[in-house]
């Protein structure tokens, strides 16, 4: 997270809002034509989690050498798409200065460059979490933060096109990355061998279950780069700028709930597959309430400080950033209490009627925000209207679907989770807001709200969030950690 963050800082000083807003929004338009790809990573990571959990191995290799065939054909796709619709839209349509055209042009096809690694680096990730190998997805995700501040160090005394040289050093990074994601998983797993696989069912499931989340993934990326290229039409790059500095620091934080995410989900897919009801709901309970905590205990202090924050942090703050950063770190926490429940669902297979529910929800994001943008409304609304539809997303999801798919105990939902990270949520906001106002310096405000957060939060969580159970249990672990003792 501190060099995601340190990195924006330098990147930004470096490019300037006009460049930094060109790499964010060209970006945006390749990143659309990764649907499929979207698609595939749930499908992928879905049935080699189901077939682990049956402890079926031979069928776990039939799907890591069919996703393979299938990323690759994906990757061609997205090639083709990108250098003719793609090219099209580029030269039609972004708000792009005369004289940054070049420069933009090489950004879009690194762009294009650092996508394809990106979607031929699914099966092997998928593989690596189904394993559950977390401590090699965390050594990963070091030397990948080394690499870019790496690049950070480099940039600033480089004497050519900083835009060009900037996205170029960003592919060869992830070039890096997916190679060693390769030879990790090919040295490692045993399932990880590609293998010729007559297996056309299993290829019509994958296909079958990921055409489904096509109208997710679709929705998805319409509502996140596709409002951003509204925001070009409408604003021009400098906005674009600011949402790329509230997506970086919601990446950066939501980094800590991505991960831990990660490590729960193929344990909820095993359960359901093992048909450990019991154990499966318990775990979504947790992982809800453990992913909105976990977020929470950074953006509170955020979002109340964001002002101070991004002038020390940025030394040219671009306009609308910081109410871009706290309204999309309320969005992030929708979405990470959200999340289990999805998750829930994907490991049933049955996705129908789910995602073509809730892409529906998620694709009313653009219409509304182009509506609000042609009428002339304040940019901010692209983003009042996306954390307005999740929050009406999400009360069809608890009480008119969820309930009949994988007999989710509303009430108990309700009573367990909801209600508890309400509390918590708004008893801290109310303390940290009354205490820094008896303070004038913005150093003193950061300090003092930090504190209290940390604690209210703490405390509240301890006693209000988590049940009886989970007390025990963090108290066991404590006391091992302290004895020096492993438990279970």
């Amino acid at each position: 997270m501190l060099v995601n963050l340190y990195a924006v800082r330098v990147v930004l000083g470096v490019l300037g809002a006009d460049d930094f807003g060109i790499f964010n929004v060209v970006g945006g338009i390749v990143v659309l034509f990764t649907f499929l790809n979207f698609a595939m990573t749930s499908a992928t990571q879905r049935f080699l989690n189901f077939a682990l959990g049956r402890n079926d191995m031979e069928q776990a290799k039939d799907v890591y050498s069919v996703s393979l065939v299938i990323h690759l054909l994906i990757a061609v796709l997205v090639v083709v798409l990108a250098q003719t619709v793609g090219l099209w839209f580029f030269h039609t349509w972004l708000n792009i200065p005369p004289e940054r055209q070049a420069a933009a042009f090489v950004v879009y096809q690194f762009s294009v460059a650092t996508t394809v690694i990106g979607i031929l680096q699914v099966p092997y990730r998928a593989t690596i979490m189904a394993h559950e190998k977390m401590t090699f997805f965390a050594t990963l995700s070091i030397v990948e933060a080394v690499l870019k501040l790496g690049i950070v160090f480099l940039l600033p005394v480089i004497l050519f096109d900083h835009l060009k040289i900037y996205v170029f050093l960003i592919f060869v990074t992830r070039i890096v990355i997916l190679l060693i994601h390769k030879i990790y998983c090919n040295t490692t797993f045993e399932t990880a061998r590609f293998r010729y696989c007559k297996d056309r069912q299993l290829f019509r499931q994958l296909m079958g279950f990921s055409g489904w989340s096509v109208f997710g993934g679709v929705a998805s990326l319409s509502r996140d780069h596709g409002t951003n290229i509204l925001l070009n039409i409408f604003h021009g790059v400098t906005v674009n700028a600011a949402m790329g500095v509230a997506t970086q620091v919601n990446s950066a934080v939501f980094q800590f709930v991505g991960n831990f995410q990660m490590a729960f989900n193929p344990q909820i897919t095993k359960l359901y597959s093992a048909k450990d009801y019991d154990s499966f709901m318990r775990l979504v309970f947790r992982a809800a309430k453990a992913s909105f905590c976990l977020l929470f205990f950074f953006a509170l202090p955020l979002s109340v400080n964001a002002d101070f924050i991004l002038r020390l942090w940025l030394n040219n703050v671009p306009e609308y950033s910081v109410v871009f950063v706290q309204l999309i770190l309320l969005f992030s926490l929708l979405e990470a209490i959200v999340a289990p429940l999805g998750m829930s669902v994907q490991a049933t297979g049955d996705i129908k009627k789910y995602q073509l529910i809730i892409s529906c929800f998620i694709f009313a994001n653009m219409p509304l925000s182009l509506l609000f943008l042609w009428m002339g409304f304040n940019p901010v609304w692209v983003l009042v209207i996306r954390v307005g539809i999740r929050v009406i997303s999400f009360i069809w999801q608890v009480f008119f679907f969820l309930g009949e798919k994988i007999k989710l105990p509303v009430l108990g939902f309700l009573r367990e989770v909801i209600i508890p990270v309400s509390v918590t949520a708004l008893a801290s906001v109310i303390m940290v807001v009354f205490l820094r106002n008896f303070f004038y310096s913005d150093w003193n405000k950061l300090i003092i709200s930090s504190v209290v957060s940390t604690i209210s939060i703490g405390l509240l969580t301890y006693w209000v969030v988590i049940n009886k159970e989970e007390r025990a249990l963090l108290r066991n672990w404590i006391n091992s950690k302290r004895n020096g003792k492993k438990i279970d």
